[in-house]
Formats: C-alpha cells, structure tokens, sequence
C-alpha cells in the first residue's frame, strides 16, 4: 500500500502529516484556527470555524480535491458555546453535500486561545 504525505508550505509540523492519502481516501489531521503561525479570531468560535475550514481546504487542494468530496467530519470543540459558531459555518460549506459529523467536546486542546479543532476524511476527486 503507497501511502503518500500532504504537508502544505507554512502548515508543517513536525511529528505528523497534515494529511495521508492512500486508497483513495485523504485522512486530514485536526485543523486549528492557526494563519501563519498565529492563532486567529481568538474568542470568536465563527472566525476559528473559517480558519479550520480554510486550512481543510488546503490541505484538500495540495491533495488534488475539494471540500465537496468530504465525507466524514469530526469537531473537538473546548467549549460547547463554540457549537453554533463551527455548525454555522459547516451548514454553509457543506450544504449541498453534508458529510457524516460528530462534534465532541473536550477538556481543553493544545493551545488555551483554541476554540476548536477539525478533521476530515475525504475521497480522492
């Protein structure tokens, strides 16, 4: 089984992949709301939610699909409150095609400014 790694320019870190593909499935790491090395809207869970998505679809795109071919999403969220602000924009993105979801909440994630953190699974286009 060939298994090659996604780690977009700016989005490498080391210790994992932003994403592996193999058999035709893309497995994309948890996303955070982090641009350039910042985090972005700190408290405001809709601007993290973008920022995550944003993120999801570079990843996606390096790996030669869209967010369209999404077909499983998982929300660790640090805070329920953070809920509608993620569902919000996931609606929006995924309207005509929305992909199994779970959201979880957890205790805290790796930054205390982080809101969120998503991953994906997605088909090869």
């Amino acid at each position: 089984m060939d298994i090659n790694r996604i780690d977009p320019e700016g989005m490498r870190f080391t210790g994992m992949s932003q994403a592996t593909v193999t058999d035709g499935w893309i497995h994309v790491s948890g996303q955070v709301a982090v641009r350039d090395g910042s985090v972005v809207g700190i408290g405001d869970p809709h601007a993290q939610a973008e920022q995550c998505f944003a993120n999801i679809a570079t990843v996606l795109g390096q790996a030669g699909t869209e967010l369209d071919r999404v077909v499983k999403l998982t929300c660790f969220l640090a805070d329920k409150s953070a809920y509608a602000g993620f569902a919000e924009v996931r609606n929006r993105l995924f309207a005509a095609h929305p992909p199994a979801s779970s959201v979880v909440i957890v205790k805290e994630l790796l930054l205390p400014e982080l809101l969120m953190e998503i991953e994906a699974i997605a088909k090869t286009a």
